[in-house]
């Protein structure tokens, strides 16, 4: 993939047929019930042209929220009643989190959804920040955004299969470390999924 450019090869895996992935991809032991019950959210997975290449935006959650303190994550959130699909809320959790204005976002498509072990189906919605901005986090809800480049969560050598206990049992999930920044769990899911339709489009 030396040599290509970042938006073409988002387009072209974007163009592929894929599966849902889920929490749960690397624990094939575990059931999940039918007919189950999944709140719907949307997260956007952008990616924005820099002095230093393409990078991608995530942030750090607050250490004081009561739900994944600390965690690396995209910005996002469930759908409000007043959403109008995924695309809507990814932009308006943007927005509200780190002051990514929408009128400055060029969706590009979607990821098939993920599922959460806290029971959320979520929508990856890729997108491209048309022009640099100041990331303004949230007060208590973002601690941090920052940056990672794309070569690094294209490249899938830099994913490992990491383990924690979680309900007795251990629990396998992929990371992809970055420097300080621990990224695993789902946010690690979807961008490994994004790394493998990326090379299948090779």
């Amino acid at each position: 993939m030396t040599g290509a450019n970042p938006f073409d090869m988002l387009h072209r895996a974007l163009a592929t047929d894929a599966s849902a992935s889920s929490d749960f991809d690397l624990n094939p032991e575990v059931r999940l019930p039918e007919g189950r019950s999944l709140r719907p959210a949307a997260v956007l997975v952008a990616f924005m042209e820099t002095g230093q290449g393409i990078q991608l935006v995530l942030t750090k959650r607050s250490s004081a929220l009561r739900h994944h303190p600390g965690q690396i994550a995209f910005p996002g959130g469930k759908l409000d009643k007043a959403d109008n699909g995924p695309d809507a809320a990814a932009l308006r959790e943007a927005h509200e989190e780190i002051g990514l204005m929408p009128k400055n976002v060029e969706v590009m498509g979607r990821l098939a959804p993920h599922e959460t072990v806290t029971g959320f189906s979520v929508v990856p919605v890729i997108a491209r920040v048309k022009a640099p901005f100041d990331p303004v986090p949230e007060p208590g809800e973002v601690a941090e955004v920052f940056n990672v480049p794309f070569s690094h969560i294209a490249d899938r050598q830099n994913y490992y299969v990491q383990s924690r206990m979680w309900g007795g049992r251990p629990r396998y999930y992929y990371a992809v470390p970055f420097g300080p920044y621990y990224i695993w769990g789902a946010t690690a899911r979807i961008l490994r999924g994004l790394a493998d339709r990326m090379e299948q489009c090779a």
